[in-house]
């Protein structure tokens, strides 16, 4: 069974910057894609980013596009996410999530079968 651990939220200004990591543990699968995505308050859960298992392929959400970047470390079963110039409206839970399997970047999260239990980013105006 494979586990996600989140760290790296928390509170920042407007204009500041953030990284999250997102670590698997356990049983892991010989490919995978990773994806990052968010829920605010009142909201549907939206796709912030998504990558490839080589990591060549990256999908960005049209808000964090030029701002947020996606990244991962094969060897330590962990993805990364570096978020700059933060708003107000990025205030979210953060999910990590695994797409077993996975080659490319898909943009689809039902193909994301395992989630981590989400870290909470709060930008401050």
């Amino acid at each position: 069974q494979v586990q996600l651990v989140e760290s790296g939220g928390g509170l920042v200004q407007a204009g500041g910057s953030l990284s999250l990591s997102c670590a698997a543990s356990g049983r892991t699968f010989s490919t995978y894609a990773w994806g990052w995505f968010r829920q605010a308050p009142g909201k549907e859960r939206e796709l912030v980013a998504v990558i490839s298992w080589s990591g060549g392929s990256t999908y960005y959400g049209d808000s964090v596009k030029g701002r947020f970047t996606i990244s991962r470390d094969n060897a330590k079963n962990t993805v990364y996410l570096q978020m700059n110039s933060l708003k107000p409206e990025d205030t979210a839970v953060y999910y990590c999530a695994m797409h077993p399997g996975g080659l490319g970047a898909s943009i689809s999260p039902v193909m994301y079968k395992i989630w981590g239990q989400g870290t909470q980013v709060t930008v401050s105006s």
